[in-house]
């Protein structure tokens, strides 16, 4: 489950997962950088899917993947072949921070996840209260996150700030995957 397969596909989009607690706004994210609409969503049961592109052109496919506490036993079933992960935090909901990290820290630490690149994205920037990307990374556990490539950044999937920025970091972040992915090849087969 939760892959995609073509055939004949030559060049296959990359493909990103997204993920984070019920209500952090994944889905919104996703209709926004789809759309450019503030889409009112209700909370995601099973999944959303996607194809996108980033400002520099590299195509991937987005899977937004519900946040509930009776769906993360599924999240393992998503993470086969992905090239990117973004973790989706509520910026407002500092109570469920906790429950953040130890989802976060338990989807890293699936073996397929070694050597992927992590985005957090700080969801809700424009609510008031929100805490800003510095103040919610210094409350993050590091754990998993010490040994990995991530980046932190603030974003509103209702305003859209940031979300620009957003898709640019997410570009880098599938380029560097894929060409570190094709010198490992390389190495094995010599």
């Amino acid at each position: 489950m939760g892959k995609l397969i073509s055939k004949g596909q030559r060049k296959r989009d990359a493909r990103v997962v997204m993920l984070g607690l019920d209500l952090a706004g994944k889905s919104t994210l996703l209709y926004k950088l789809k759309s450019g609409q503030a889409v009112e969503t209700c909370p995601t049961v099973g999944f959303n899917v996607e194809s996108l592109q980033t400002p520099c052109g590299v195509s991937f496919t987005l899977w937004d993947i519900g946040g509930q506490g009776s769906l993360r036993a599924s999240w393992p079933d998503y993470l086969e072949d992905t090239s990117t992960l973004i973790f989706v935090l509520d910026s407002t909901d500092t109570a469920r921070l906790p429950e953040a990290a130890a989802a976060l820290e338990d989807a890293l630490s699936h073996p397929s996840m070694a050597g992927i690149p992590i985005l957090l994205l700080a969801n809700k920037q424009e609510v008031p209260g929100a805490l800003a990307p510095a103040e919610l990374g210094e409350k993050l556990c590091w754990g998993q996150l010490a040994r990995r490539r991530w980046v932190l950044r603030g974003c509103s999937a209702h305003t859209g700030q940031g979300l620009q920025e957003v898709l640019a970091i997410l570009g880098l972040l599938i380029c560097r995957y894929k060409l570190q992915a094709m010198e490992a090849s390389k190495g094995l087969m010599m």
